[in-house]
Parts: structure tokens; C-alpha cells; sequence
């Protein structure tokens, strides 16, 4: 690449702007100033180009050199990836801690991989012939994840568009540290632990698959009220202390994912020092391993800069496209795409770009649309015909939990689910306080088959049983506010109670009661089966005359009230049992 020297005429915060960039290209990088700090080439006029710098850009002069190779922004992959910190330009925090203190000197550059040596195990031979995403070896990274060292996507693999085959010449075996070549083929190209890939590019693959798998989180009102599909896209918008943090860390230990990519975006530092202080205690409760085996944390807090915040999010998408490519399930989770957006409105600004709705740039939903469009389904590269998928759920913080603001509406026109955080549920302890009838899921039609033949035929039907009674108790609350509760008939009187059953026992979930803290799928459609059983059995008993008070003093309304303490692995007898005296009423 041809090296392009200037020097710096102009600094703005982050944004600096440099003379004498003759031949420099758009989204690449550059070091600026004596002390090397890393940028990005984000406009050219002439020859003049403005750069956003990833790092603090206190004590930068006029005249100070900046150099650029014409490299995009690039990270590693490879092994070291899991069980580590990084910083939104993929420093790792722990060895920068080691090495430079606890705080972050400008201009410091460390291998963002751990530099150690890896047993590794080839799956191909001499004479092989491989292309563009093929699996040639594994790492046992740890006890948990079985890392899978891919073939490149860039040249020789590529020619083409289409993936050139190459012949192996040699691989080797045995311990070998990350840049040692571990493949050698006959054109004496290597293939080495390690590979390198531009964020902002999204790794290709070989066909999008149409997902009619749900993404089970083990948390009732997401699997079965408002599911997401596996490889789709899901935003959670909430005023301060709804609990955003909360469901995306829930969601980190017990979804059914491979992979865990955590992007703490632009958060503030106790609250991810807590991500820091609790991740490597939680374990995996399908494994009983340490949750921190599948995950990796990217961390970038309010008070880093403001240009490595608008990166820390492709990043993210690029180490979860990555072992997406390996055939895994993988769940990228943002916290907060708000404070992303505010980043971006910064570095806007900065470049005196003119503004959109509340000081955004027009270009904010695209993007937005940029990065939500990395989520999928795929059919990987290479001939083994491997599937994997990243599912992306996004935190995201309005003003004053104003749903209508730019960034939530434009999250709003790519995502597939919206799971909207209510104020009032919050401050009543309500968790997850997710408000039925503000969200929604476009992915529940496509997965109803699913659900029909994996959980039982009429779970489906229940759901929908479950929402209409929802939708009618919520109606008949507004009636209660003008004419009382006693004026109502007891069919409606029941309905209202049977609302409230719904909320408090199947759309409360308490992460602290290890018997609901992750809910199966058998156990969500019994719950459902026994509180509408019990719907139907007291309607068909008014009918004949009862009185509602009497059923509702029976005994097994106390059972029915505590049907979220009983254990996944027994709740199907018990709810047999529950249904047998409700038929007794």
C-alpha cells in the first residue's frame, strides 16, 4: 500500500484535519501526531482530509506529522478472542492494564490477541484442495468452545468472487503460537491462526437461510409472547431504570446461543464494571461451566472517546460474524445503540455536517440499517455445509423514555421485534417490564410452525388465548375507572382477574428463583394450558349459577398464583394435578 504523509492543520475534539493527503482514500486509517494516535480517514476535499481519532486528542499541534498506509479498520481474529476484554478498538483492557496501569496512555498499541501458542489440530492433508471458508484445523480454545480455523476469505481464496481452490502442500500440528503459518500450499501462500478482516465490511457467505427457528431465551414473554427468530433482530427501548441492562445480561447467561458478543456502548463506568465484576462468576447453566467461556466483552464507557464508541459496535458485528462462519449460534448484544447515536451526532457535528431531526445526521438510519443488516441466518462459506447465525438485540435509550425520538423510530423500521420497557412496570418490580401492548414480533407468523411441532399443537392457540385475554382485561380497566369493579358483570370480573393472573404468575419472571429464572418450553405452554383451563372451567361454572367469590377463595387460585416456583423437570405433573382440581370447582 502507498504510505501518504501530511501534516495537521486543524483539530476539533476528535475530529482532526490534515494537509498534504494527496492519494489518501476514504475509511482508512492513519497515525496522527508524535504520539501515533490511531484515526480514521472520514472525509477528503483536495488535498486535504478530516480524520476522526479513535483516542484522546488533548495535547495535538498544528504541524504534527500523520501517515497513512491506506488500511481500513482492521481487527483479529483468531483464538484469545473468548474470555477477553477489549476496548472499542479492540485493545485487550486486562494486558493494557498489565502492561500501562489503569488508565489508558494515548497512542499504546498491543497485540489484541493473547500471544501464546495454541495446540492445533489439522482436519485437512497433503494434497487437499480447499477454498474460500473451509474448516483446516481446530483449536481447543478451552473445555467449552471448539474454535475452528477457517480458511481465509481474502487472496488466493477469493478469485474470482466466487472462492479459488488451492492445493495443500504441508500442515503441521502441535503447538504453534497465532502468526505461525499452520497451513502451507503449493503456491507457497500460509495460512496461520490468525486472520485480519475490515470492521466496517461484513463477511460474506453463501446464502441467506429464512430463519423459522425462534431465538429461546428461556424468558416467557420473549419465547412465546413476542419470540425473535434465530439470526434475527430485536430492539429493547426503555427510560432510565426499566431494566435494559438487566434483560440483555438475563439474556447473555440463559439464551440458547454458542456465542455471547456483549458491546458495552457508550454505558456508564460503574455499571460496566459491574458486567466486568459479575461475568466471570456466572456460569453457564446448560454446562455449569463459567459463562465467560463463550463471551466476549467489548467495553468502551462514556468517558472514552467518542469516535472509538461509533466503531465499538462493528466491531462487535465482525467478531460475531466470525464465529458465526464457524457454524455457531451467536447473540450480539448492544448496550445502547443510543449512546452510539450520540457519537455519531458528535462526530457530525464536529464536521459541520448539516444536522437532521434533533441534531442527527440525515444518514442516521443508514447507518443504523448497516449494522442490523449484519444479523442473519446463513449458510457459511466452504463445503461442509455448515449454517450458523447472529441474533442482535439492542438496547436503546430515549429521552425521557420517548419512544417517538430519531434513533428508536429508525431502530424501529429494521428491526423484528420490539420489546418497549414501561416506566410504572419497572417501579413495581415487574421483570422483565415489558409492556404488551406497545411491543410486538414480525417473526411470529414465520415460527408458528415451530411451535406446532416442537412444543405442541395448540401452543399456538393458547398464545393467541393468552393475548386476546390480555387485549379484553385491558379494555375492561378503562371501563373499571368510570362505573367501579362491583358494576361489572362477573364473566368480566373474571376476565380482569384472569388478566392479572397472566401478568403477575406468566409475565413475571424473577432471575433470582432458580426454579424461573430460565423457563422451558414445556413448562411455558402448561402454564399456559392450566391458566386458560382455568379460564374456561370458572366461565362454564358461572353459567351454571356459582358464585365468583366462592372460586376465587378455592385453594387451587393459591396453587395457580405460585405456578412459577414449581421446578421445570416435575411442572408437568403438577400441572396435571392443578388442572384435575380446577375440574372439581
Amino acid at each position: 500500500m502507498q504510505t501518504i504523509k501530511g501534516t495537521i492543520s486543524g483539530v476539533s475534539g476528535p475530529t482532526v484535519i490534515a494537509k498534504g493527503m494527496n492519494g489518501a482514500r476514504m475509511h482508512t486509517t492513519a497515525l496522527v501526531g508524535k504520539d501515533g494516535l490511531l484515526g480514521e480517514i472520514v472525509r477528503i476535499q483536495g488535498e486535504q482530509a478530516t480524520l476522526q481519532v479513535y483516542e484522546d486528542t488533548t495535547g495535538l499541534s498544528i504541524g504534527e506529522e500523520v501517515i497513512s498506509h491506506g488500511m481500513p479498520l482492521t481487527i483479529r481474529l483468531g483464538p484469545g478472542l473468548l474470555s477477553n476484554v477489549f476496548d472499542g478498538i479492540q485493545r485487550p483492557l486486562e494486558t493494557l492494564r498489565v502492561s500501562a496501569g489503569d488508565f489508558i496512555k494515548k497512542g499504546i498499541t498491543l497485540n489484541a490477541l493473547v500471544d501464546k501458542k495454541w495446540e492445533f489440530i489439522p482436519k485437512v492433508k497433503k494434497g487437499d484442495a480447499i477454498e474460500s471458508g473451509d474448516v483446516v484445523g481446530i483449536v481447543r480454545e478451552n473445555e467449552r468452545i471448539e474454535h475452528k480455523i477457517l480458511t481465509p476469505l481474502s487472496p488466493p481464496f477469493n478469485k474470482g468472487g466466487t472462492g479459488g481452490v488451492v492445493v495443500v502442500k504441508e500442515a503441521r500440528k502441535g503447538d504453534i503460537a497465532g502468526d505461525e503459518p499452520v497451513i502451507i500450499l503449493e503456491d507457497k501462500t500460509t495460512i496461520s491462526l490468525y486472520q485480519e478482516w475490515p470492521v466496517r465490511q461484513p463477511r460474506p457467505f453463501k446464502e441467506r437461510l429464512v430463519s423459522n427457528t425462534p431465538f429461546l431465551t428461556g424468558q416467557r414473554i420473549f419465547d412465546t409472547i413476542f419470540p425473535v427468530a434465530e439470526g434475527g433482530t430485536a430492539i429493547v427501548p426503555g427510560g432510565f431504570g426499566t431494566g435494559k441492562t438487566v434483560v440483555e445480561q438475563t439474556l447473555a447467561r440463559y439464551a440458547k446461543s454458542d456465542i455471547i458478543v456483549y458491546v458495552g456502548c457508550g454505558e456508564r463506568g460503574n455499571e460496566m464494571t459491574e458486567v466486568l465484576t459479575e461475568f466471570p462468576k456466572l456460569l453457564d447453566p446448560s454446562t455449569g461451566l463459567p459463562l465467560s467461556l463463550r463471551t466476549v466483552l467489548i467495553v468502551n464507557t462514556s468517558n472514552m472517546p467518542v469516535a472509538a464508541r461509533e466503531a465499538s459496535i462493528f466491531i462487535g458485528a465482525t467478531i460475531a460474524e466470525y464465529f458465526r462462519d464457524m457454524g455457531y449460534r451467536v447473540a450480539l448484544m448492544t448496550d445502547s445503540i443510543s449512546r452510539w447515536a450520540e457519537a455519531l451526532r458528535e462526530i457530525s457535528s464536529r464536521m459541520e455536517e448539516m444536522p437532521g431531526e434533533e441534531g442527527y445526521p440525515p444518514y442516521l438510519a443508514t447507518r443504523l440499517g448497516n449494522f442490523y443488516e449484519r444479523a442473519g441466518k446463513v449458510k457459511c462459506l466452504g463445503n461442509d455445509m455448515r449454517t450458523g447465525s447472529v441474533t442482535i438485540i439492542s438496547a436503546v435509550s430515549p429521552p425521557g423514555g420517548d419512544f417517538s425520538e430519531p434513533v428508536t423510530q429508525a431502530s424501529l423500521r429494521v428491526a423484528g421485534a420490539l420489546w418497549a420497557l414501561d416506566t410504572d412496570l419497572a417501579y413495581r418490580r415487574h421483570f422483565p417490564a415489558v409492556d404488551w401492548n406497545k411491543s410486538f414480533s414480525l417473526y411470529y407468523n414465520s415460527l408458528k410452525d415451530w411451535y406446532r411441532k416442537e412444543v405442541v399443537d395448540d401452543a399456538v392457540s393458547l398464545r393467541d388465548n393468552i393475548m386476546s385475554l390480555l387485549e379484553r382485561e385491558g379494555e375492561l380497566r378503562e371501563v373499571v375507572q368510570v362505573i367501579g369493579l362491583e358494576a361489572l358483570q362477573d364473566i368480566d370480573r373474571l376476565t380482569i382477574e384472569t388478566g392479572r393472573i397472566i401478568k403477575e404468575v406468566f409475565l413475571r419472571q424473577s432471575v433470582f428463583n432458580d426454579a424461573d429464572a430460565f423457563c422451558t418450553m414445556e413448562k411455558q405452554y402448561w402454564m399456559m394450558r392450566c391458566i386458560i383451563h382455568f379460564y374456561n372451567k370458572t366461565k362454564e361454572v358461572l353459567r351454571q349459577g356459582a358464585y365468583l367469590e366462592k372460586i376465587l377463595s378455592s385453594p387451587v387460585i393459591t396453587r395457580l398464583m405460585r405456578m412459577q416456583d414449581i421446578p421445570s423437570n416435575v411442572f408437568k405433573e403438577r400441572a396435571v394435578e392443578m388442572m384435575k382440581e380446577m375440574d372439581k370447582i
